[in-house]
């Protein structure tokens, strides 16, 4: 098995890919650095695989895909009992190449891996979650049974935020359903993904089981047009989530796409302000803001908003931003450069447009990252407008607006106006206000008193608008639902 390199001062290594249970590296001509986003030093270089590589890949798992439909679910469901403890054993070292790759504090990739380690406890439920429906008597001596079927071939296409946790959302449940899977992580975070594939064959996934290959664009559009791709999974932005459910959609495939957020958190009066304000800042700047569940927009009802405001800047300002190995420190840099750079022109718009700037991340008073990293502290905005591009627009980073409001029903209003609906939280002491929130805000998935509604892993990531191209959601029951097919049998004896 391929191990990548870990430690810091090894030389940068060429990430490799999974074909047939063999570890490659493809003959590319295109190859890509790998970033500690904390240090900005290249890590490791990535190859994205060819056309013909992809197609070795999928073929691979079309080969071996009709001896693993004949393992029986309870045997599939041990394969993953077997890969959780793999996990739990190589927690901390899977913790550590998240932070090291994505640059989120080491708590924050704990946080992840373990997310991902619940959704592999899921699916060593295979048994009972593949099981059929049986009626008899439908008729006079007619009986019908409905049972649930793997597809087939299925891809996943992950994001660089989570590079343990949306490979996990995917591939178990996939192979725990009969099926076999081609992985494509984000070609910015691919070293866990290859760890996590790695466990995977350690814990006796057969060859083709599970394959991983790299790249970009050309990769993806490969795995949407392979006619042996029956379903496709995939995780990132808005316009991309579009593309991919429109272009595999096209090829006949059954397709779930998860994009962009720009979630609202609706603070009123009544709510205890000091947790209220820690959540705030969780959600707003964990992760540097980078998850489609952060929060983005504060909307601030009544006279709530100058206490609130001032609370949200002191505690804001005293995070400290720096290296996420570094114990004291609680946010850590963006991915990119270009990443850094794209926040800080969407600050530069906001203070144009008329918005207060009450915390410049790009000033940042508690930074101390190496100098190379790609830093930009927590930024808040207030008095900013409905409308304004800062509000409205999915930033991916530490970027939070306040929008102040007279009432609940035009807390709501403005919630809903936004073209996502992938999140949305309120923060109240009143069981009348929470009722009315989860009744009329156009959003899938709710917190009360939550910063991030995150749902557990039995139940679905689900959600609305344009945050969500497709009809199953990813994980949970509608996870088993998406990665099966449904076989009626009508027999008279």
């Amino acid at each position: 098995m391929a191990q990548l390199p870990l430690e810091r001062d090894e030389p940068a290594a060429a990430v490799p890919a999974l074909i047939g249970g063999k570890w490659i590296t493809p003959a590319a001509q295109r190859w890509e650095p790998v970033y500690n986003p904390a240090t900005g030093e290249v890590i490791a270089r990535v190859p994205f695989a060819t056309g013909a590589e992809v197609a070795a890949a999928v073929e691979a798992a079309a080969k071996a895909y009709p001896a693993w439909r004949r393992v029986p679910p309870v045997e599939r469901a041990r394969l993953m009992f077997r890969y959780k403890e793999l996990l739990e054993k190589h927690f901390e070292e899977l913790a550590l190449s998240v932070t090291r790759e994505h640059g989120k504090t080491l708590a924050e990739a704990r946080g992840e891996v373990r997310r991902g380690i619940e959704v592999v406890e899921f699916a060593a439920g295979a048994p009972t979650l593949l099981l059929g429906e049986m009626a008899e008597d439908v008729a006079r001596g007619v009986d019908s049974e409905m049972v649930r079927v793997p597809l087939g071939v299925v891809a996943g296409i992950c994001p660089f935020n989570f590079p343990a946790m949306i490979p996990l959302w995917m591939f178990p449940i996939a192979v725990a359903c009969g099926n076999t899977f081609v992985l494509k992580p984000s070609e910015r975070t691919p070293l866990t993904a290859v760890r996590l594939a790695e466990l995977f064959l350690e814990a006796g996934a057969p060859e083709g089981v599970l394959n991983v290959v790299h790249g970009g664009r050309d990769v993806v559009d490969g795995l949407l047009a392979h006619p042996d791709v029956k379903a496709v999974s995939f995780v990132g932005s808005q316009p991309v989530a579009q593309y991919v459910y429109a272009e595999a959609a096209r090829h006949g495939k059954r397709v779930q796409a998860l994009g962009g957020a720009k979630n609202h958190l609706v603070v009123m009066p009544d709510a205890d302000l000091e947790a209220t304000v820690a959540s705030v800042v969780g959600s707003a700047f964990g992760s540097a803001g980078q998850r489609c569940l952060a929060g983005s927009v504060v909307v601030a009802v009544g006279d709530v908003g100058d206490p609130l405001v001032g609370a949200l800047c002191e505690a804001a300002r005293n995070l400290v931003v720096g290296e996420g190995t570094d114990p004291e420190v609680d946010m850590g840099p963006v991915i990119r450069a270009e990443a850094r750079d794209r926040i800080a022109r969407y600050i530069e718009r906001g203070v144009r447009a008329g918005a207060s700037l009450v915390l410049d991340g790009r000033r940042h008073p508690h930074l101390r990252g190496p100098a190379g990293g790609f830093w930009i502290g927590p930024t808040i905005f207030d008095h900013v407008r409905p409308e304004q591009e800062i509000a409205c627009d999915e930033i991916f980073g530490p970027v939070l607006s306040v929008i102040r409001v007279p009432d609940l029903d035009t807390a709501i209003d403005v919630a809903n106006r936004s073209r996502f609906g992938n999140a949305a939280s309120i923060f109240t002491r009143s069981g009348a206000a929470a009722r009315t929130f989860r009744y009329r805000i156009e959003a899938g998935m709710l917190g009360i008193n939550i910063g991030v509604a995150a749902p557990m892993a039995w139940f679905p990531f689900s959600g609305w608008k344009a945050s969500f191209y497709g009809d199953l959601h990813a994980t949970g029951k509608d996870g088993v639902r998406f990665y099966t097919e449904v076989k009626m049998v009508t027999s008279r004896w």
